[in-house]
């Protein structure tokens, strides 16, 4: 588990972002209320807020991504910071730098933040260890541990539908194993105080003691639909998986994709939600992904309010900013 020392400074405000864990409920539910005045910043005629004017954001991203990465960009923007985006493939570190060298050298250009995503499990972590202590680290996912801004979007979609956690029923679904979201949601989840969070996947899919994470565990997707509020679909990690962990494409669906059939066993009113990309006919029939119940592309929209109270929140330390309230007044002074 990572210490939330490190990810909250001496005053307990946030620092860097890591990982779910570590935080309390008080700390996440600050994130989602900071959230709620960046939700509307898209409507107004010029989309931005000068919270971080002078601000300088560098997006480090040694994993492909296109919605989290560009989430981010206009996350920054939006709140009138610089951003830098580096490409990895041509940067110094194909010629033999060392990554911290290079982190080094972005520091010595007074970067103030490093959005990384990285294939390893605890970069982002061993990143925030070695920056100055003025450079906050937000982690973009990583490996198979991590991905807490994608976890917290998720939640704040959830709110804004179901207004409360306490008597939901939620089922994520899919390639738990190798699904850094699921476990970010699912310490989410049960920090917020869930009433209870269901697994459902192929044995070979699903990681040995899950159940110490406070979940349980389903191997039949219909019995785990009944009562849920909200489902939530995982991609099927194909480059990730070692050796043949199932049969086919076309049997996974049969047993675990997500159908009108299917989802008639879940409450009328359950949302339907997938961090994305989506894999339609492997994961989810599309007639439920363009249906009245996906609230999927609502989370792409909800992505750039939640990281930009991730960055107000951080950054904002040495502005002395204390979202919601300020941020709001701040939002609509910009108009």
């Amino acid at each position: 588990m990572i210490s939330k020392n490190i990810q909250l400074d001496e005053q307990g405000r946030l620092k860097h972002f890591l990982s779910i864990e570590g935080f309390k409920r008080q700390h996440l539910i600050s994130i989602l209320d900071a959230a709620e005045p960046f939700a509307n910043v898209h409507e107004q005629a010029v989309k931005k807020v000068p919270l971080l004017r002078g601000k300088t954001i560098v997006n480090l991203f040694f994993e492909a991504s296109t919605r989290t990465r560009t989430t981010f960009e206009l996350a920054a923007k939006r709140l009138s910071a610089d951003v830098l985006n580096i490409n990895i493939n041509t940067s110094a570190t194909s010629k033999g730098e060392s990554l911290l060298d290079m982190l080094h050298n972005l520091e010595a250009m007074h970067c103030d933040m490093f959005i990384v995503r990285h294939n390893q499990s605890g970069a982002a972590h061993l990143i925030a260890q070695h920056v100055s202590p003025h450079i906050s680290v937000i982690n973009a996912g990583d490996g198979c541990h991590s991905h807490p801004s994608q976890a917290m979007l998720d939640m704040f979609t959830i709110r804004r539908h179901k207004k409360e956690f306490a008597n939901l029923i939620v089922i994520i679904v899919g390639d738990i194993l190798h699904s850094r979201v699921a476990r970010s949601q699912i310490h989410a989840l049960n920090t917020l105080g869930v009433s209870e969070v269901r697994v459902v996947a192929p044995k070979t899919l699903i990681p040995t003691q899950i159940e110490t994470l406070g979940v349980h565990v389903y191997h039949d997707m219909q019995s785990a639909l009944i009562g849920a509020d909200v489902i939530i679909m995982l991609r099927l990690q194909k480059e990730r998986m070692q050796g043949a962990l199932l049969p086919s494409e076309d049997e996974y669906y049969h047993q675990y994709g997500l159908t009108e059939q299917k989802l008639a066993y879940a409450k009328p009113d359950a949302i339907v939600m997938h961090p994305g990309p989506i894999n339609r006919g492997v994961e989810i029939a599309s007639s439920i992904a363009d249906g009245p119940q996906s609230v999927i592309l609502e989370q792409v929209t909800n992505g750039i309010a939640i990281r930009m109270a991730v960055m107000s929140q951080t950054l904002g330390r040495s502005l002395n900013i204390k979202p919601p309230k300020q941020i709001t007044a701040i939002a609509e002074e910009s108009h």
